[in-house]
């Protein structure tokens, strides 16, 4: 098997859907001989912010000295970046051979239950860090919680860096139904962070919690002016990103008498903490700025809204704007549109793409003040836009992942595989 036919069969694992249930996630597992069970974990779930608060966890661990795996989705350019150890993208030799190994263990299931992307490459992960003998993972779900496929480890600590509306037509329409998915990554007797700050959610976590008798740490933006984060000029904007820093943080000294960090390493993590596509500053020879922000949910885009007014006041950038159709795209619109020069729709590389023109009409009838056009491509799109001193990407990682390849600012050049972020799910198992 080569590479390029390893990754052809991970797009092909894609006509199975997303299952949200543990039982072939378990059964893969067991047949890898559970390398789960010889790993450590700090599981991540929420709805904003996972990404950005794992990798500041693998960083002040790494800059304590462990060996860290940092398994997080979806990728921007390269598959490989679900799966890192110290920072380091799994190989493609390695994909291969894992790859080749799972294409043997699925002719064990029923072919109309064979195991999904996901859970594929969840066993995966765990097989690859079982092997380099991580001291630690840090292990961000991928939908949900409860029935997540990473949801079979047992971790160190249970993380919820927040609950927002996203995804409703698989967790549930209310903050309290994404709460109990969300929460359902808590286990018994291990401890559980949270910046969540909405009550309704904050309840539901807090009852789980109690439930399982695991000790609860709340986060709150008091906590974000404590040493070491009050003096401490973090490299991700944004105040949200103090708030996610603060989570990390609180995680670090519950784990402390588990796996011990000192003051200097946790500095040091922070400050060299990296985490593309988010409020990423690209500059140009001509000094031109591009804003790159993979804002997908309202949430998220109030976020990036304010995080525009805090270090560009007054300034109004041009927006590139491509937004997945199963998301709140009106409400999105809605909060940032008032803060833009103008706006230009492009469509996201998926199936699931709002189409520009549907975004362009809505904008116009809400904001008819603001220009607006249509452009059938990112890369069109660039083009149109490239004389503006100032200019925002956002409203899908997808399109962020694409624009940073176009724009040659991350490591590893694109190989076409931005499409195996595509999912569709069954009904959850419930």
């Amino acid at each position: 098997m080569t590479y390029a036919e390893a990754i052809q069969f991970l797009y092909d694992l894609q006509l199975f859907g997303v299952k949200l249930g543990l039982e072939n996630t378990r059964r893969l597992a067991e047949f890898v001989g559970n390398p789960h069970h010889r790993l450590r974990f700090i599981h991540v779930a929420g709805t904003n912010g996972k990404g950005s608060t794992c990798a500041m966890l693998e960083s002040i661990y790494r800059a304590a000295g462990s060996r860290v795996g940092l398994f997080t989705s979806p990728h921007l350019v390269r598959f490989s970046e679900r799966i890192q150890v110290n920072r380091q993208p799994i190989p493609d030799d390695d994909v291969v051979r894992l790859v080749e190994g799972m294409r043997l263990l699925l002719d064990r299931f029923p072919r109309d239950y064979r195991p999904t992307f996901f859970e594929v490459v969840t066993v995966m992960a765990l097989q690859f860090f079982a092997e380099k003998q991580c001291d630690l993972v840090v292990w961000e779900t991928g939908l949900g919680g409860r029935l997540d496929a990473t949801n079979i480890v047992t971790p160190l600590a249970s993380v919820i860096t927040n609950v927002q509306m996203d995804h409703q037509q698989y967790l549930g329409n209310t903050l309290a139904r994404i709460a109990a998915e969300k929460a359902g990554i808590i286990k018994h007797a291990v401890p559980v962070v949270t910046g969540a700050d909405a009550t309704e959610a904050l309840n539901v976590i807090r009852a789980a919690a109690e439930l399982a008798e695991s000790p609860l740490t709340e986060v709150g933006p008091g906590d974000t002016t404590r040493s070491p984060l009050d003096k401490l000029q973090l490299p991700l904007m944004g105040a949200h990103q103090r708030i996610n820093a603060a989570v990390a943080l609180a995680t670090v000294q519950v784990l402390q008498g588990t796996i011990p960090v000192s003051d200097q390493n946790i500095v040091d993590g922070l400050a060299r903490v990296e985490w593309a596509g988010r409020l990423q500053v690209i500059r140009s020879p001509s000094g031109r700025t591009t804003l790159v922000d993979g804002a997908h949910n309202p949430g998220a885009m109030e976020a990036l809204d304010r995080a525009l007014r805090q270090y560009y006041p007054g300034q109004r950038p041009v927006v590139i704007l491509g937004i997945l159709r199963d998301k709140d795209w009106r409400a999105m619109c809605d909060v940032l549109l008032p803060s833009a020069k103008s706006v230009c729709m492009v469509p996201v590389a998926s199936a699931r793409t709002t189409q520009p023109e549907e975004l362009r009409a809505y904008c116009n009838s809400r904001h008819p003040t603001i220009p607006t056009n249509v452009c059938h491509s990112l890369s069109e799109a660039l083009r149109l836009t490239d004389a503006e001193p100032f200019r925002l990407i956002t409203g899908s990682l997808y399109l962020v992942g694409e624009a940073l390849d176009l724009l040659g600012a991350i490591n590893g050049k694109g190989m076409g595989e931005q499409g195996l972020n595509e999912y569709r799910t069954s009904p959850p198992v419930p």
